[in-house]
This record gives structure tokens, C-alpha cells and sequence, in this order.
């Protein structure tokens, strides 16, 4: 409630914000006669998103009133609100935010994948915040054979280790990392509670691992930070302190790097990437 009450003076100075930037010949309108205040009335704003002068208003007020996605995608199109003006817009008035396919996988630029190249020996990976893997370098490629969950296009780490049979899991120590990983999941889920691309994750990870299902329903929570980890590999164990790193422009996602913890993490680190050189030289059939 307190949340709520704090919410609706944020949406209120939003909405008249964006109002005030968009004049009627941004939106095919004449000007009219002479304006007190500059950008759009509010009856034309709700005239040209379809809704009532009365709802509208009320929602710029500030009023505890519903919203639904059809109609704030509405007004969103109106004051020409970008992506993450949208989602603001949708976190003020507390209705889930169903973000799409292509802005759920995010886009990787160059800039960042040379990034994640120059880290070489180092596994280093993109994540975005179901921890779909969204971009990786030939290190990270060289320790985990990563899957993907049905339906998509774009591989997924929890999927990797979950739905896969234990003894195949790359993860050691795996009853101390793993809730680790799901209780970060679920801190990220919070700000997408409701949105069908999130619900059928989890709900379809739920179905395929019956121990996600267990460490979901514990309902912990914590946020990502800096740790060793040990994992298997045909070349021996590894132990890997992991760093995350957030990403301007791409909100939610992060680079994670991967380095070797100790002496002999870095002489089987260099090993792998010994491998895949020779590999790299061997003809095509």
C-alpha cells in the first residue's frame, strides 16, 4: 500500500512530463487556439488513445484506478513513449511489463563482444536476468555446453544445469550453488511477476526439474556478487572466482567473467585453450 501510495505522484508528474513534449503537429492535430500550457490537453490525449477524458484524467491525477496493458499501450503510443519510457510507465502503474521477444534476449553489440573476446583466456558471458545467455567468447564455449529451454531461440544457463542429469552438471558443490542461482532468479522475477515470458519459464523449468521446482518453492531471495565456484571438465576441476558486471544501455543484463582461482586452474585453463588451437588447425575434412 505504501508502495502504491508513493507510486501514483511518480506516474502523475510522468504522464504530464511526457504530455507537456509532444505539441498536436507531432500528432497530425492543428494547433488551435493559443495554450496556457505547451504539448497535448489531456482530452486530447485521451481522444487520440481511445479512452475516456474522465479515466485519463484521473490517471494523471494520481487516482487508485486499474489500467489495463491494452489501454497504457495506448496512451504509450500517444506520447510517443520509447521502450524504457514504457516499461517505466508500466512499473507506476503496477501492471506487469511483457517486454517481447526481442528486448527479453537483448542485443549484443560489437563493442561488447570484443569485450568478451579480449578476456580470452577467461570464460566470460552475457547474461540477461533468466540467465538466457546472450553473448559468450571461445573460453566460456571451451568450459559449458550451454541448451536451450523450449520454445526459444537463445540458450539458457538454468536450463543447462537443471534440466540436464545430475551426473552431467558442470557445477560442483551443486546443492550449495545452485539455490544460489534460483534465489537470484527469483530477485529478478520480482519486477516481472505476471508477464507470460517469465510465468512460462518458470513454470516450464518447474515441469522439467522437479529440484527447481523445490528451491522456487523455497522462495528465497539474494542479489549476484563475486564468489568461487569449482566446476568439472574432462581436463580436471576448476576453481573460478566470478566477477558480474553491469552493462549501460542493456538494463538487467550483465557481463560474468570466469577466472582461475588458483595455480592450477590457470595451467588447465591454458590447457583448453591449447586444445582448441590444435582443434582450430586440423583441416575440414
Amino acid at each position: 500500500m505504501v508502495t502504491t501510495q508513493r507510486r501514483r505522484p511518480e506516474l502523475a508528474a510522468f504522464l504530464r512530463s511526457r504530455r507537456a513534449r509532444v505539441t498536436p503537429a507531432d500528432v497530425g492535430m492543428p494547433p488551435g487556439l493559443r495554450r496556457r500550457t505547451p504539448g497535448l490537453r489531456r482530452e486530447e490525449v485521451a481522444q487520440l488513445s481511445g479512452v475516456g477524458v474522465t479515466w485519463y484524467t484521473w490517471l494523471e491525477q494520481g487516482r487508485p484506478i486499474n489500467a489495463s496493458p491494452q489501454v497504457l499501450d495506448a496512451v504509450a503510443r500517444t506520447l510517443r513513449l520509447d521502450r524504457p519510457e514504457r516499461e517505466h510507465l508500466y512499473h507506476l502503474a503496477e501492471v506487469p511489463y511483457e517486454s517481447g521477444p526481442e528486448s527479453l534476449q537483448g542485443t549484443v553489440g560489437p563493442e561488447i563482444q570484443s569485450i568478451l573476446d579480449a578476456l580470452d583466456p577467461h570464460p566470460a558471458v552475457v547474461y540477461n536476468a533468466r540467465y538466457d545467455i546472450l553473448a559468450t567468447n571461445p573460453a566460456y564455449r571451451d568450459l559449458f555446453q550451454v541448451s536451450r529451454s523450449p520454445g526459444t531461440r537463445v540458450p539458457n544457463a538454468l536450463w543447462s544445469l537443471f534440466a540436464a542429469p545430475e551426473e552431467n552438471c558442470p557445477v560442483m558443490f551443486r546443492d550449495r550453488e545452485l539455490p544460489l542461482m534460483v534465489a537470484t532468479l527469483r530477485s529478478a522475477y520480482g519486477r516481472h511477476v505476471g508477464e507470460p515470458a517469465w510465468e512460462d519459464f518458470i513454470r516450464g523449468l518447474s515441469a522439467a526439474s522437479g529440484y527447481f521446482a523445490e528451491l522456487w518453492a523455497g522462495g528465497e531471495v539474494v542479489q549476484h556478487g563475486s564468489r568461487v565456484k569449482t566446476f568439472r571438465h574432462p581436463v580436471g576441476e576448476l576453481r573460478m572466482t566470478t566477477v558480474s558486471l553491469s552493462i549501460n544501455g542493456m538494463p538487467e543484463c550483465r557481463i560474468v567473467t570466469y577466472s582461475p582461482a588458483d595455480d592450477i586452474s590457470v595451467e588447465r585453463v591454458a590447457l583448453l585453450r591449447e586444445q582448441r588451437s590444435r582443434t582450430a588447425e586440423i583441416p575440414p575434412p
